[in-house]
């Protein structure tokens, strides 16, 4: 290791502790499950987030989709505070949950303060720190092990996705949701281990000056995710789409040298990779993130096997990330660049 990451590093190393450690932290908070997730009676819920927040909360909204068969959205923070009448039309009752590592993000904070006092909305909020001003004015689940000192998220990311799965899972009443979350925490220290041994030298034996990432449903945020950061850690082109949507004009960008990512999915398996396979046949580099291997996916150029495709696809979503990470940080590293030090950029952003 040079001395380039030894923030960064480190902490995507040490998410299985953070995973754990959230599970404990929603044992005491059960309340906050009951008040805002069971005794939940608003016609939809809206999570709001900026950057890697926001992809948090599309994910964060498509589980809760998938498992409490309710309505929820997701939206940047600033679209809710300057175009509040689009994002919350004042038919309906909200509940609006803040996502923010630090709490101090300016864009959610104003956003909450906006919308606190409606008659028509809740706020709550999930946060890595407790004493933070979002969590002073809107209720936080709190993933206690997802700071960081890093400016890029990667535990945080991890640990608050697992933790609103988790409190999703409770909220459902459905047993079987929260034994597959308990499980994707017993496996995470193992894939964090594998993922970092099969990725360094895919880096370092591969030519590439594009980058695209493919994911749906709840892996869309996920791939936005991992789009933002190997551009924040190493300054590479990329970019993020739907799966299928990718062919839709995106894919005239594909030419070798480019590496099509797939986050595959269960659900859409045999769709995915006919997207994957044409993609492979303009001259990508195609890297498949699985939960199984088979024959389907030998024509590409690597696959990366996660495990667990006994569970739920939403279940399975933060076992994806450690790879995503060390893709960008082993990048950083290749390039010469300091991970923990990305240019421009603070780890919290204010107005």
């Amino acid at each position: 290791m040079t001395s380039f990451g030894q923030f960064t590093y480190p902490e995507i190393s040490a998410q299985a502790e953070a995973l754990e450690e959230a599970l404990s932290q929603l044992a005491r908070q059960a309340d906050w499950v009951q008040t805002y997730l069971k005794d939940n009676d608003a016609d939809e819920v809206v999570f709001i987030g900026s950057g890697s927040s926001y992809y948090q909360a599309l994910s964060m909204a498509s589980t809760f989709r998938s498992w409490l068969g309710k309505s929820a959205t997701a939206f940047p923070s600033s679209e809710l505070f300057l175009f509040q009448r689009q994002a919350l039309p004042p038919s309906r009752r909200y509940l609006v949950i803040g996502v923010s590592r630090s709490g101090e993000s300016t864009e959610v904070v104003l956003a909450l303060n906006a919308v606190k006092d409606l008659p028509n909305v809740r706020i709550a909020s999930i946060t890595c720190y407790e004493d933070s001003s979002m969590a002073q004015i809107a209720p936080a689940l709190v993933s206690p092990k997802g700071k960081e000192k890093s400016t890029v998220m990667t535990k945080s990311f991890s640990s608050m996705t697992f933790l609103m799965q988790a409190a999703i899972a409770q909220a459902s009443g459905r047993p079987e949701l929260v034994s597959q979350l308990v499980e994707v925490a017993k496996a995470d220290a193992q894939v964090v281990k594998a993922a970092d041994a099969f990725i360094k030298p895919f880096v370092d034996g591969t030519e590439l000056h594009k980058f695209i990432y493919l994911g749906m449903g709840t892996y869309y945020g996920i791939a936005l995710e991992a789009c933002l950061k190997i551009k924040e850690m190493s300054y590479v082109w990329t970019e993020a789409y739907g799966t299928l949507e990718f062919r839709h004009g995106p894919k005239s960008i594909v030419e070798p040298g480019s590496l099509v990512c797939l986050l595959l999915s269960e659900e859409a398996r045999s769709y995915e990779l006919k997207v994957a396979q044409e993609m492979k046949e303009y001259g990508a580099t195609v890297l498949i993130v699985t939960a199984r291997a088979g024959a389907d996916t030998e024509f590409a150029d690597s696959v990366f096997e996660l495990g667990g495709a006994e569970l739920s696809d939403d279940a399975r979503t933060v076992l994806y990330l450690p790879l995503l990470q060390y893709l960008g940080f082993y990048t950083a590293l290749k390039r010469q660049v300091d991970p923990d030090s990305p240019r421009n950029l603070t780890q919290v952003v204010k107005i």
